[in-house]
């Protein structure tokens, strides 16, 4: 049951804390044994830890999109990158506007296709104070932060990009530390510099990962891991650091208890093993996400062993602020999940592929499921298809990294079958039409392993 007196507080304030591209492997409570995330641990023992979230869409901009609407990209209509989000949509800033709250966005925005110009008002999805960026990858590099204010001019930051904007955060929370607020936090890191495929951590852990673990999936697969992970985890211990000092400065401002706090990222990195880049793939590497939720009713919630989305934390946050959620939402809230409650929740997460091909996924607590395009067409420039074809079938039981492909098995036909109809109805309550989805072309096994590591070779 929930705390009275938490009930009865005030307005909660609500930040988002969001990474960009960070697997859920980095963390320490998902078994990464390098303590780059003593800050995420503690949280998420202490708060509720969403132990299985997933990204909607393994793309920057459209699981962006499904963050700010609880909607699915394909209803958002910005189903690949390069898409603005349409102004029509109502968004989770507006939803706060509606409810008293001062909103603000800082960071990496990615929705409205200036790239480094500025953004201007009715292209920032409602929020009333911004500091920010369209690609902060091309306006900025690691200790060179450049993002533009309310009146679309430059703002140059000094520091590291992390410590830049994380300063910019603290500055806005003790500014409206009398009135309830809800802040955006929009991390670039631990994506890679786009201009120089590089992952550009703080001097001081340039090198200080190198050489060391390496998830299984990508020990297996080489890819690029052994050259970047150095500094993708340099830059994500970075990051948990940043996670710290906001943390303490809500502690200094005693806004600990009030103030909930989400942590999520909006898809993984696979280090270019299961396509020529870092995701856009069915694959956990690229779709599944660490997440936690600390404050209010948060505190002590335990671990939610449920498959959450992206598309779950709009109507979540909505619902733990006392705002009524819209029937339109295509996610739902997991405040019922706290402390082990049972609620009616999906058995899968549905998933929406987009520009490396026109994909469709469902992952279960042990199957992943995947289907792409029949029809040959540009998937950059494709939102949907009519007709499929079973691409991967995994065990996440026995093959929790992935390595085996089952698809076109006949041992497993059964199972693929009864995956098909869950993909196809999801498919339908996420917006879209019923398509006709082909099997996989008979396989014994074994040989569609072969055949995976043939591709990305």
């Amino acid at each position: 049951m929930r705390n009275s007196a938490k009930t009865q507080r005030k307005q909660p304030n609500v930040i988002v804390f969001f990474t960009d591209q960070q697997r859920w492997d980095t963390t320490g409570v998902h078994g990464n044994p390098l303590g780059l995330t003593p800050n995420f641990d503690q949280m998420a023992r202490q708060g509720t830890h969403l132990e299985h979230a997933f990204t909607c869409q393994p793309v920057c901009g459209p699981a962006r999109s499904c963050l700010q609407t609880g909607l699915y990209a394909t209803e958002t209509g910005c189903y690949r990158n390069g898409i603005p989000l349409p102004q029509e949509l109502p968004t989770i800033a507006g939803y706060f506007n509606d409810a008293g709250y001062d909103t603000g966005y800082i960071g990496k925005w990615h929705l409205a296709v200036t790239r480094d110009q500025p953004v201007p008002e009715h292209l920032r999805g409602g929020y009333q104070y911004w500091l920010a960026a369209d690609a902060l990858e091309h306006t900025s590099d690691a200790y060179e932060t450049l993002l533009y204010d309310n009146d679309c001019q430059p703002v140059k930051l000094p520091g590291y990009r992390v410590d830049a904007l994380t300063d910019a955060a603290i500055r806005y929370i003790d500014d409206r530390k009398d009135k309830p607020f809800f802040l955006f936090l929009s991390y670039l890191e631990p994506h890679h510099q786009n201009h120089r495929d590089d992952y550009p951590a703080p001097d001081v852990y340039r090198d200080m990962y190198t050489s060391r673990w390496v998830p299984p999936d990508l020990a297996a697969l080489g890819g690029t891991a052994h050259q970047h992970l150095g500094g993708y985890y340099g830059m994500v211990k970075r990051l948990d650091e940043a996670l710290g000092r906001v943390r303490d400065a809500l502690r200094s401002l005693h806004l600990t208890e009030d103030t909930i706090i989400l942590f999520t990222s909006d898809h993984g990195s696979h280090f270019k093993t299961r396509n020529a880049e870092y995701k856009r793939s069915c694959h956990e590497s690229s779709i599944r996400v660490p997440s936690a939720l600390y404050g209010s009713q948060f505190t002590g919630g335990g671990s939610v062993r449920e498959l959450v989305s992206l598309v779950d934390f709009v109507p979540t946050l909505l619902d733990a602020a006392g705002i009524e959620v819209p029937d339109h939402m295509q996610g739902r809230s997991v405040v019922p999940l706290l402390n082990n409650r049972h609620a009616e929740w999906p058995a899968e997460v549905f998933v929406q592929i987009s520009e490396s091909q026109t994909a469709r996924a469902i992952r279960t607590q042990r199957w992943k499921y995947s289907v792409t395009s029949a029809i040959k067409s540009d998937p950059v420039l494709t939102a949907s298809s009519d007709r499929y074809v079973e691409e991967f079938l995994y065990d996440l039981y026995a093959d929790p990294y992935e390595l085996t492909n089952l698809a076109g098995m006949e041992s497993h036909r059964k199972v693929a079958d009864q995956l098909r109809e869950t993909l196809i109805r999801r498919m339908v309550e996420a917006g879209e039409a019923a398509p006709h989805i082909d099997a996989a072309p008979a396989a014994a096994y074994g040989q569609r392993k072969v055949r995976e590591y043939e591709i990305f070779e």
